[in-house]
């Protein structure tokens, strides 16, 4: 939502009720009753848009609600009590019991939410049913007394004009409520509920909010419904009444201000345009409703605001100065780490990670791929709870809270994906850091010009240059990253953790990106960094912590590390495995099964792959290696089809298929087997392996299971077992199998090792070795240089996306530009301290 000038939308508001009312007084009788119903559905329907627009959450129970109000109302008038007592009493209860059912409903998500609000709505008509003493049972309630105001006795003429009153002040209050700190928490946890806890915003509270705000306005509905029909009764209160009112929500516009009265008057007035038509006329109906959602998914009010020019208030950003003094800590806390462990499954994803993050210093975590480094900053954030260790920072105990606690106390982060509100602009995705998670007045103005000057200040520190109010959705990925390095430092932090800010940017937008973080921490913040660059984590970092499958290694300066012989078998393995060499008198062929050229691709605007030349013959085992975020796995994608090129070429057996959907891929003869293995966990090893034939032309003879068995021995005792209780290294045995049972041309292998211990790492390259001497085209990445080394004819190394090196296996071994590509050369410093300077 960007933010626009709201005065429009307060007159569009007063207009329809002031327009509504107008029209009352030119008709009569059913059509009278029909404007009442428009109203009383708005109201309900503003109330549902708050829970389902603008949280996201599904509640197909508001019917429970509308009854409890209905039926609260009418008992109490039954009482004795006034109508103007009774009807703010039942929209209080049906509010309390909306609370006392979200504390249980909010927990969960998609369509378990659904079916607890269904549950409810069966619950409360069968009450209705039953209750006799109290409800009538299907005879229902009847009679109660008309309300007075002044002497004056309410009819229904009355009633109506009050219940389309009451529509447009509901209306004006969810326009405000979007415009403030609850409605910025309510869309926030919606995009993104992590981001949004990472904010301060506590997703319990936000959502309990929500769904009290929907089941008092339905409440509320209730009342009016109730004393407009002056007789109530289960049949009114169907479930088909709460799949009508999400509906009507859908259709007019969900999240947009007008959209609940625009989806109110189509589904009231629609069916009662076409009661000429008989028995027909529920069809037509449920035919022009489909229709129009075809058209506009968005709603028709959406729908049409997309074709509107927005009107947007100019703000100046405030000086560099002023932005600098906001986020300079007041007093600069350290971040200590003691001993810090997690366990997930039997398995320590993290153990005895200890070291001091100082305020003004960078402190970057490095490790190969599942060193444990997103576990750490997610410990430390409290997206995990540790199982050991202590986080101390501003003197206070840390472990364990909550993450919506840890970011108000000043520990601010971005992820590894940007997790930014995708409907808000840039700068409404900082402006929503300001309150630090605290609502403030329901109906106050968040985005005030302070805040706003502020957020573009903020902006414009980061080097952010687009359109501030452009969805976040739609900017390009490193206008993204800085976006999210805006939002966190809104919090005003004085530690602030980076998870990988420069996956997917080019060289000079890291080193500018480099800077402005050397820049944050001189103010006296404690920055801590997971990065993969090492040439950008060499040149900005003022300490480094090395880890290796959870497990600290080492934890020193820049030059140290880099020269750290754990640090580097980390990095490229120990170098002791035995694999045996090309036994048999194979030799790899002339002929290629794989060429690329000049091949480019990305995930955004900036190409990940710079022009690729890389050439595979048949029979070769090709090694491509690097670090982290050089390219490999991207390339594997445009190989294997899951991620189309932006340019250049792919040759595989003669044929061009860059481009290629996975299917198709696979039916020219590649398989691949993916990082994490991707098992399906349901099925026995039987069914997984039997899967990799599915695309083949003919069916697999038995002694092909047979064959792939005496390779995987290990597999054949466990044949009917599900997958999924099958070890790491089973599991990535059958994914090869699986792999292996497509008869492929060309093997694609991703990161075979990552998460096997030493041994079974070891009967696994037995394995690729013997793959290989049979004559099987394998292009394998291993972020462990030393094991692809060991099985390869050739190898490619990669470094942001360029091939820097190639060669036999044997020459690579003795190449610096292997452990160059993994480490960093240590010549960023100059350039990211130039760039700081300017």
């Amino acid at each position: 939502m960007r933010l626009t000038d709201t005065r429009l939308l307060d007159l569009a508001i007063l207009a329809l009720t002031a327009a509504a009312l107008a029209g009352l007084g030119l008709v009569g009788g059913y059509t009278q009753f029909v404007f009442g119903l428009v109203a009383i559905w708005t109201i309900l329907c503003t109330g549902l848009n708050v829970l389902f627009g603008l949280t996201g959450l599904v509640s197909l129970g508001q019917v429970g609600f509308f009854a409890i109000g209905a039926y609260a109302h009418a008992i109490l008038m039954q009482a004795g009590l006034s109508f103007w007592l009774a009807l703010p009493l039942g929209t209080l209860i049906a509010a309390a019991v909306g609370c006392l059912l979200a504390v249980p409903a909010v927990r969960m998500a998609g369509p378990f939410l659904a079916m607890v609000t269904i549950a409810f709505a069966f619950i409360v008509e069968h009450l209705a049913i039953e209750w006799r003493g109290l409800t009538g049972g299907q005879n229902g309630l009847m009679g109660f007394d008309a309300p007075s105001l002044l002497g004056t006795t309410f009819g229904e003429r009355e009633l109506v004009m009050l219940a389309i009153v009451l529509a447009g002040i509901l209306l004006l209050g969810y326009r405000r409520l979007t415009a403030s700190g609850w409605g910025m928490g309510m869309a926030a946890l919606r995009d993104q509920e992590i981001a949004a806890s990472s904010l301060g915003f506590n997703p319990f509270l936000t959502k309990l909010s929500a769904f009290a705000i929907a089941a008092g306005t339905a409440g509320l509905a209730g009342g009016l419904f109730a004393s407009l029909m002056q007789f109530i009764a289960p049949s009114n209160f169907m479930l088909s009444q709460s799949i009508l009112f999400l509906f009507a929500v859908i259709l007019g516009g969900a999240g947009t201000v007008l959209g609940p009265v625009v989806g109110a008057a189509i589904v009231v007035f629609l069916p009662e345009a076409l009661s000429g038509m008989s028995e027909y006329r529920l069809l037509v109906f449920g035919a022009l409703l489909i229709a129009v959602m075809l058209i506009a998914p968005r709603g028709v009010v959406g729908t049409i605001a997309g074709f509107l020019p927005r009107r947007e208030a100019k703000a100046g950003a405030c000086d560099q100065e002023t932005v600098l003094r906001y986020i300079s800590p007041e007093m600069p806390h350290p971040l200590t780490v003691t001993d810090l462990g997690i366990t997930f499954g039997g398995v320590k994803a993290v153990a005895g990670a200890s070291f001091t993050a100082a305020p003004g210093e960078v402190t970057s975590v490095i490790g190969p791929n599942g060193a444990g480094k997103t576990t750490l900053l997610n410990m430390i954030s409290g997206f995990y709870t540790p199982g050991s260790g202590r986080i101390e920072t501003a003197g206070t105990e840390i472990a364990g809270w909550p993450m919506h606690a840890t970011s108000r106390l000043g520990v601010a982060r971005t992820f590894q994906a940007t997790r930014l509100f995708g409907s808000l602009g840039a700068e409404a995705n900082v402006i929503s850091a300001f309150p630090k998670g605290r609502f403030g007045a329901p109906f106050a103005t968040l985005a005030n010009e302070e805040r706003r000057a502020l957020a573009l200040g903020l902006l414009e520190l980061v080097g952010f240059t687009g359109d501030a109010a452009t969805p976040a959705a739609d900017l390009p990925h490193v206008d993204r990253r800085l976006v999210e390095i805006a939002r966190a430092l809104a919090l005003r932090p004085h530690v602030l953790l980076l998870d990988e800010p420069a996956a997917g940017l080019m060289h000079a937008d890291k080193m500018t990106l480099a800077a402005l973080l050397r820049r944050i921490a001189d103010l006296g913040i404690a920055v801590v960094l997971v990065e993969h660059d090492m040439d950008m984590v060499m040149g900005i970092s003022d300490r480094i912590l090395a880890m290796d499958a959870g497990v600290p290694i080492a934890f020193d300066t820049p030059e140290s590390i880099r020269a750290n012989p754990q640090v580097i078998a980390a990095y490229l393995g120990e170098g002791t495995l035995q694999a045996p060499p090309r036994m048999l008198a194979f030799e790899p062929g002339a002929m290629d099964t794989l060429i690329t050229r000049d091949l480019r691709a990305g995930y955004g605007a900036a190409d990940v792959l710079q022009g690729l030349n890389i050439r595979v013959r048949r029979g070769e085992l090709v090694a491509l290696l690097g670090a982290n975020g050089a390219g490999k796995s991207t390339f594997l994608k445009v190989l294997s089809g899951l991620l189309a090129p932006s340019s250049g070429q792919v040759l595989m057996n003669d044929a061009y298929v860059q481009g290629l959907a996975p299917h198709r891929m696979v039916e020219h003869g590649l398989a691949l087997v993916p990082e994490g293995r991707q098992v399906f966990p349901e099925l026995t090893v039987a069914q997984n392996i039997e899967l990799g034939a599915y695309r083949r032309k003919t069916r697999p003879a038995p002694e092909e299971l047979e064959a792939i068995l005496r390779r995987f021995p290990r597999l054949r005792d466990r044949l009917d077992t599900p997958a999924g209780l099958l070890s790491g290294g089973e599991q990535q045995m059958m994914a090869i199998a699986r792999g292996l049972m497509a008869a492929p041309k060309l093997l694609l292998l991703d990161e075979p090792s990552l998460g096997l211990a030493p041994a079974m790492t070891e009967e696994l390259y037995r394995i690729l070795a013997e793959l290989r001497d049979d004559g099987i085209t394998i292009l394998l990445v291993d972020q462990m240089a030393t094991l692809a080394l060991a099985v390869a004819d050739r190898g490619y190394v990669l470094e942001q996306g360029r091939v820097v090196a190639e060669g036999s296996a044997e020459e690579l071994r003795r190449d610096t530009a292997l452990i160059e590509a993994y480490l960093g050369q240590g010549e960023a410093r100059d350039e990211i301290q130039a760039e700081a300077a300017q």
